[in-house]
């Protein structure tokens, strides 16, 4: 393969993992908007939509290691094609999670409007955040960036604190809504695994720009 045929085959699979990146996105956004609005039809075809997400991250990897196969390529552009496929998996469970949180929503349908949901919307607005951030590190090479998506993953635990205090609280007050709570705590541990995620591709995105492969906190499941 010529030289420029292979650099225009990276150009697209840097696209594609982007294109990715923001459908896994858009998923989660919309999955707290359903679940803020008790629309189980948004749910249900988030749900749905989810088969494409992973049929597309599949696809990215057969290509980059396609790719590798045919290149054999080293130094950075190897790290490049192994990250790309670390980081295609880490967007495509980022869509997991989303589904997660639908589903929650349509085991929530009979729970009448409106619906207290704590810091939850707080929590995807900080997941949203650093996904934004650790996308745009990847496509920028940035490994500053993606150094503060790693360590902003704190202020999202500390939120998930508070979720954990909140429903706590309304457990013991009122027997009555620990089905609900329960549900809303399964959300706020997807949210959170979110922001792990995020965390794990900043880490890749740092490995790739210096060859340094760092762990900014213990793995959690």
């Amino acid at each position: 393969m010529p030289r420029e045929a292979y650099h225009r085959d990276l150009t697209a699979l840097h696209d594609r993992t982007l294109a990715l990146a923001r459908r896994a996105r858009r998923a989660v956004d919309e999955s707290v908007h359903a679940l803020r609005a008790v629309d189980v039809d948004w749910s249900r075809r988030i749900d749905h939509d989810d088969i494409e997400i992973n049929n597309e991250r599949l696809a990215i990897e057969e290509r980059c290691i396609a790719l590798i196969a045919a290149q054999q390529p080293v130094a950075v552009d190897l790290r490049r094609l192994a990250s790309t496929l670390f980081i295609t998996g880490e967007i495509e469970r980022i869509a997991d999670h989303a589904v997660g949180i639908a589903r929650i929503n349509l085991m929530m349908a009979t729970e009448p409007p409106p619906r207290p949901l704590s810091y939850i919307p707080s929590m995807a607005d900080r997941a949203l955040a650093m996904f934004d951030d650790a996308i745009k590190a990847f496509d920028e090479d940035d490994d500053t960036l993606a150094r503060h998506v790693c360590q902003s993953d704190d202020d999202l635990d500390r939120l998930q604190d508070r979720v954990y205090a909140d429903v706590i609280e309304a457990m013991r007050a009122d027997a009555n809504v620990v089905e609900r709570n329960t549900y809303l705590l399964w959300a706020a541990h997807n949210l959170e695994r979110i922001g792990d995620r995020c965390t794990n591709i900043g880490e890749r995105v740092v490995y790739t720009v210096t060859g340094e492969m760092t762990d900014t906190k213990p793995s959690t499941f």
